[in-house]
């Protein structure tokens, strides 16, 4: 990817026509595939973009990168910036490209960089455990 390329490629802002919001996530957030924990966090940012469904961030240090693979995909988004892909291969062809993160987000999402982000379904499950009033983590809420 060329520098020169980048400048050429246009920006869009957040706002009334395509908002983006991003706030702290108060769950436990674990994702899984094949039976293993590939990410588990309790500092997962929620991005809300126009009307796609809710996305997880997740800290990079809260992920098992030892079960990523980087691949060489790369795709761009005019609000986000440039996207760089991993694959898990534990989950076989249906984790191709399964994880994706903005390592130089624009300004305006400046708060996902050093995050991580999952298809759901390229993953076995998105789960997101909600603190309640006794610290009983059994409550889980299951993500497709």
């Amino acid at each position: 990817m060329k520098t020169e390329n980048m400048k050429e490629k246009p920006v869009r802002l957040p706002g009334l026509d395509h908002p983006i919001s991003i706030e702290r996530n108060p769950a436990r957030v674990v994702v899984s595939v094949a039976g293993r924990a590939v990410a588990d966090s309790r500092n997962a940012l929620t991005l809300r973009e126009a009307t796609y469904p809710p996305i997880q961030y997740i800290p990079r240090e809260d992920v098992d990168f030892s079960q990523l693979e980087r691949t060489d995909y790369v795709t761009y988004c005019l609000y986000k910036g440039y996207c760089n892909y991993y694959s898990i291969p534990a989950g076989g062809k249906k984790s191709a490209n399964a994880v994706w993160t903005y390592e130089n987000p624009f300004p305006a999402v400046r708060h996902i960089r050093g995050h991580v982000a999952f298809y759901p379904e390229r993953v076995d499950e998105i789960a997101e455990q909600l603190p309640d009033a006794n610290k009983d983590w059994t409550n889980w809420i299951p993500r497709p």
